[in-house]
């Protein structure tokens, strides 16, 4: 993980081995097409007040995230190479860029530095909220998975995705940027200095859950999973609990069961909580944890299952939250619930038609197999509200069908509470995770009716995404507010990097739970 630090010095005179520096489009009547970022003053200087000239010149044009290298003049900059990343249209005036703007940028330019050392930041630090989005995009921009490369010498990874070093003298290309600093920020100020800390955290968890979805589904299963929940809890302080296959079924938790009596490798329901001894209000988070779905007997079809390790993103998430409230120190209690199964065809797994007999006590008819995220949460949900939580967030990538509806890079979030639904979608558009308000149409749940069973598992094609929160919203207890994140565009990266999200696993929904827990401390949850 990169490490984060500020620094007063100049950005021309700081050892570093790159300057990152912004650049913006001008406005129409500006003598030049591009304009250099506030912060860059000195590095602007040292070209003789002719960088943004000389970026042109190179076909820099500053849209957001483009990326420039130029070596630096000989004996103006002390860093041997000029990065300049593209921030869009530069801010009318009395304006600021925006905090996600930095954040891309700063996430664009970090992972251009691969195999480099120290980067310094030199992007425009007008306030706390403008340090710590180049904090965070950039050390999560930082972020590489590279414990299965043959190449590294310590192949477990260290929650940044490995330590990137390689075998012999040769400096590894693909190894993220080691430290970040930010120049112009300061460090003696208590809201710069604190969001940093927040940042550091906040990247170290989102890339926890990063590596999480990433591990292979061999190494990771329901009860490695647990180990490291175990683990995590061991060295932060927390209450964990662990219900194995015989706890789950003394319990009566038939969909967890259900859904993970296929595999051989058994399912596990974990309770991860943390408490402040000030805290006023609770939060129970409910993630989804397949760690591997093939769709059970209702088999997914060719091409469909090759990135099914990361049907466990939302239990990743909910983990990582669950840490960084303890690591933040926040003043609210947070548990986790974490609904861990892999859902694989045998012989002793579940078929379709099917009976299940919920935790809640709720018989359900499986009619596919494949719809078997909502029967583990559905459990976890039922157990949560047993504890009188003041709200429960669920997080799952649960439906191909929000991915038609919203594409790949944001969530729909539903609930029970109109209010609450809007309070979640502010707080994710605020952390720079994008989500759209979805609706729970009442007339979609005759569509799930069993003539066997008290629901089914699914229920009109169309409209599929929603279904499944109605599905949910059964086994939610009516004086519970609730929402219900559906995360399955936004939790795996199939396409480009870009800004800093990474390919692969994305840590999706870490930064909504944390900014919800962070409302919820401050006493702004209703």
């Amino acid at each position: 993980m990169s490490a984060l630090s500020l620094s007063t010095s100049s950005a021309v005179t700081l050892r570093a081995d790159a300057v990152v520096v912004g650049v913006a489009k001008g406005s129409p009547d500006s003598k030049s097409p591009l304009v250099v970022a506030p912060g860059a003053e000195a590095v602007d200087k040292a070209f003789g007040g002719k960088l943004a000239a000389t970026l042109d010149a190179l076909g820099a044009s500053g849209g957001e995230g483009e990326v420039t290298k130029l070596p630096s003049p000989d004996g103006g900059v002390k860093a041997p190479v000029v990065l300049a990343v593209g921030l869009g249209e530069a801010p009318g005036k009395d304006e600021s860029y925006e905090p996600e703007t930095l954040r891309r940028a700063a996430g664009a330019a970090a992972r251009a530095l691969a195999g480099v050392k120290k980067g310094a930041f030199a992007l425009p630090f007008e306030d706390a909220d403008a340090v710590a989005a180049v904090a965070e995009g950039a050390a999560l921009g930082a972020y590489a998975f590279t414990a299965y490369r043959s190449r590294n010498a310590d192949a477990n990874g260290d929650g940044g995705g490995g330590s990137g070093k390689k075998k012999g003298k040769d400096k590894d290309k693909s190894a993220p940027l080691a430290e970040i600093t930010l120049v112009g920020a300061k460090p003696r100020d208590k809201e710069h200095k604190a969001a940093v800390e927040r940042a550091q955290v906040l990247a170290e968890e989102v890339n926890r859950a990063r590596d999480l979805v990433n591990t292979p589904s061999n190494d990771l299963n329901p009860a490695t999973f647990a180990a490291q929940v175990q683990a995590a809890a061991k060295e932060h302080g927390l209450k964990v609990e662990v219900l194995d296959e015989k706890a789950l079924a003394k319990g009566g938790y038939g969909g967890i069961l259900g859904v993970g009596q296929g595999s051989v490798n058994p399912p596990r329901l974990v309770r991860l909580s943390y408490t402040h001894a000030k805290a006023k209000k609770s939060l129970a988070l409910v993630g989804k944890g397949i760690t591997y779905d093939s769709g059970g007997i209702s088999l997914k079809p060719a091409g469909h299952n090759e990135t099914m390790k990361c049907d466990m993103g939302g239990a990743a998430a909910v983990f990582s939250a669950v840490v960084s409230a303890a690591r933040l120190g926040l003043r609210v209690n947070v548990t986790g619930w974490l609904a861990l199964a892999e859902n694989m065809p045998s012989g002793s797994a579940t078929r379709p038609g099917d009976v299940l007999n919920m935790y809640s006590g709720k018989t359900v008819e499986v009619l596919n197999t494949d719809a078997e995220g909502r029967l583990v949460l559905a459990d976890a949900l039922t157990r949560a509200c047993e504890e009188s939580p003041d709200a429960i967030v669920d997080v799952a990538t649960l439906t191909g069908a929000m991915m038609v509806a919203l594409g790949s890079r944001t969530f729909g979030v539903m609930s029970n509470d109109e209010a609450f639904r809007t309070a979640v979608h502010e707080l994710a558009e605020e952390a720079g995770e994008p989500s759209w308000p979805m609706p729970l149409p009442t007339h979609l749940r005759k569509g799930m009716d069993s003539p066997v069973a008290d629901i089914a598992n699914i229920g009109e094609r169309m409209g599929g995404g929603l279904v499944a929160g109605l599905f949910l919203k059964e086994f939610v207890t009516e004086d519970t507010s609730w929402a219900h994140l559906d995360i399955a565009g936004p939790a795996f990266n199939e396409a480009s990097p870009f800004g800093y999200t990474p390919k692969g696993g994305t840590g999706t929904a870490v930064r909504t739970l944390v900014r919800l827990a962070e409302h919820t401390a401050s006493g702004e949850l209703g």
